[in-house]
């Protein structure tokens, strides 16, 4: 175990996505999941009868290379007939933000529950969205440093619509080196070394490197990486993906009326609907395209076809024995949607559960938080800390001068009310009070910020809280870059937060027996 406090947190998420957190989603939106340790079982039983499970596993098994502990978990459920616990992620620079790892140990939870539970084998799999072809998102990430953030981005974009399995990586040495400079004294190199194998080389891409890299950090915690983009997977997805060609009117009819529904319960819905759009990508070349509805029936044979963010689960769903989704809360929402694809494609909704959320928190920023007296919390809203911090800094003749004054405004309305009052000049005593109080609070205002240029030490220090909690002024799981931390404090972060998921798993599989 390491020294890394590790807070677990609601979820959080769209008005839609809390809705489906809660239960509350109507239950033909959202295929409802399982909520005792007997339904959950009654489910990985039909799941597993459904098909040839472990021929299919087989057939896959090349697009995830799976080895060492990951490889044995896998080898377990085909030998018993098992079923899989999935989540997944489109590629992000050096792994992307914390929610890369926090997703990967909710559904390694999840699946450990879950055997422990049902007595069935159950691994967790992580499906790499490598066939995403959204650059800007996969190019950049954010380490803390000292007094802030630093935002670390590969500029080397390919031609819009290339899937990040086809992207070229580009010279990343400059990168790598400002990734290592983030992390400070590495006591535990091994991240890092990981990182420089995935992304040093010569002719990787963005997707490949992704797919290295998790493979290295998360096999030996038993799970297996599945690079979406493989021929394996392409041929496994190849049927459905042609049923939804076939029906593409009938998909883009069903999710309109979804959608309507969403909106006319006074809901977003996660996903825009593009009309006229089917939801097949063909790849043409290095680029795909999204295929109209009106052609999508006519998709050549043999085309190499890839599913969007709503045909995804779908396809995932029908290509491996899962029994539930780890999902993020963007995925919630957009699971609303899903579900009117599986009905027009005629087959079974995906099962999603909210995956674990977190927060880390390493122990010199836990000293720097002390020595503050400031939380967590403290830091979500913005430049709160900071005007905190820089009014315990005025001089104790400028506080109190202050506070001089705003006494008088608070006695004066009763100090003239002899002889206001009988004048009728109640009104105008107060609206004197009140701009006076306004001068006050704009003359406090000017006087904290010129401490906050004076204490640039104090200022520097809370920007370093700032980088490292809420970086970019968001939460950190949806920001910061892991590897530094790992780099500190060890790869055993990540068995410790698989640690900490265990009891969001616990209530997931048998929250109908939860206090």
């Amino acid at each position: 175990m390491t020294h890394v406090r590790i807070i677990s947190e609601p979820l959080g998420g769209s008005p839609l996505s809390r809705l489906v957190q809660q239960h509350g989603a109507p239950t033909t939106w959202v295929a409802a999941p399982p909520a005792t340790a007997a339904e959950w079982r009654a489910r990985a039983e039909r799941r597993r009868g459904e098909h040839d499970w472990a021929g299919r596993l087989a057939a896959l098994a090349p697009a995830m290379q799976a080895s060492g502990l990951a490889a044995d978990r896998l080898a377990r459920v085909i030998r018993g007939g098992g079923v899989v616990v999935t989540t997944g992620q489109q590629p992000g620079l050096f792994g992307g933000p914390v929610y890369t790892w926090s997703k990967a140990v909710s559904a390694l939870a999840l699946a450990d529950q879950l055997e422990r539970a049902t007595g069935i084998p159950t691994a967790a799999v992580y499906w790499a969205a490598t066939d995403d072809a959204d650059f800007a998102e996969a190019s950049s990430t954010v380490v803390p440093r000292p007094g802030g953030v630093q935002v670390l981005r590969a500029t080397d974009a390919p031609p819009s619509g290339t899937p990040m399995s086809l992207a070229p990586l580009g010279d990343m040495h400059s990168l790598l080196r400002a990734l290592r400079e983030a992390s400070g004294s590495a006591a535990d190199p091994r991240a890092l070394e990981a990182a420089a194998r995935s992304y040093g080389g010569s002719g990787g891409t963005v997707g490949s490197a992704f797919v290295q890299l998790l493979r290295a950090l998360l096999e030996p915690l038993g799970m297996p990486v599945l690079d979406a983009s493989h021929p394996a997977v392409l041929e496994a997805s190849a049927p459905l993906l042609a049923l939804a060609c076939q029906r593409a009117p009938e998909v883009e009819r069903q999710l309109a009326q979804r959608s309507a529904e969403i909106s006319a319960a006074g809901y977003r819905p996660q996903v825009e609907q593009v009309p006229g759009l089917s939801l097949v990508f063909a790849r043409e070349g290095t680029v795909k395209r999204r295929l109209p509805v009106a052609e999508a029936a006519q998709a050549a044979a043999g085309s190499i076809l890839t599913p969007n963010v709503l045909l995804r689960p779908v396809v995932e769903h029908a290509i491996l024995p899962t029994v539930a989704y780890a999902a993020g809360p963007g995925e919630l929402a957009y699971f609303a949607q899903v579900s009117a694809v599986a009905r027009a494609l005629g087959t079974d909704a995906p099962v999603a559960v909210p995956r674990w959320s977190c927060t880390l928190v390493e122990p010199a920023v836990d000293a720097m938080l002390h020595a503050y007296g400031a939380t967590v919390s403290d830091l979500a809203a913005p430049d709160a800390l900071e005007t905190r911090v820089a009014r315990a800094a005025l001089s104790d003749a400028s506080a109190s001068a202050l506070e001089h004054v705003r006494s008088a405004l608070r006695g004066l309305p009763a100090a003239l009310a002899a002889e206001a009052t009988p004048m009728g000049l109640d009104a105008a005593v107060q609206g004197a009070v009140q701009g006076l109080r306004h001068r006050m609070d704009r003359l406090q205002r000017r006087l904290v910020a010129g401490v906050k240029r004076r204490e640039s030490t104090r200022m520097r220090d809370v920007g370093t809280l700032r980088g490292a909690l809420f970086p970019l002024g968001g939460r950190q799981e949806r920001a910061m870059n892991l590897l530094p931390l790992l780099a500190r404090h060890g790869l055993a972060v990540l068995a410790d937060m698989r640690a900490a998921a265990q009891e969001h798993a616990r209530t997931t599989v048998d929250c109908g027996n939860t206090p």
